[in-house]
């Protein structure tokens, strides 16, 4: 079960500040535009989704792909419906991979793997968006986090 509880921070104040508590007992601020100590609930909701999909890709590359992924990071923009409730109708997800020799076959099964089967937040947002997802690959050139090669032993 998922749990997270918000709790006003300055109640008798007409701000709008809240503190949260994750069931894992993390903390953050969520305030809102006049605010501005902390991000919007909804800005939660995009930056749960690519987290979720980072998460699962990252690990489809490494694990199954067995890809050299040596840098990732994942950008959300989500357009919201004009009346309450403001629910996410179209969501821009764009992957950027850096790596050795990263195989784009297996980034764009990664994505569709995460997209379809295992990224919940995105399964949610699905319910009322369009997503639109792109990548782009960026071949790492640092020369000492490139593997060994024709590494041996001398005598």
């Amino acid at each position: 079960m998922i749990t997270a509880k918000v709790e006003l921070t300055q109640p008798l104040r007409q701000q709008r500040q809240f503190v949260t508590q994750t069931g894992s007992g993390h903390h953050a601020l969520l305030d809102d535009a006049a605010g501005g100590t902390g991000p919007k609930p909804i800005e939660l909701v995009a930056a749960g989704l690519a987290g979720c999909t980072a998460f699962d890709v990252v690990t489809i590359l490494r694990q199954k792909y067995h890809q050299k992924v040596t840098g990732y990071e994942v950008r959300v923009e989500a357009d919201q419906a004009e009346r309450p409730p403001q629910v996410f109708t179209a969501v821009r997800i764009h992957h950027l991979v850096t790596g050795f020799e990263i195989d784009v076959a297996a980034l764009e099964e990664a994505i569709r793997l995460s997209e379809e089967k295992y990224c919940s937040v995105g399964a949610m947002v699905q319910k009322t968006a369009s997503f639109h997802t792109t990548y782009e690959i960026i071949e790492d050139k640092t020369e000492w986090t490139k593997p060994a090669q024709g590494a041996g032993v001398q005598g």
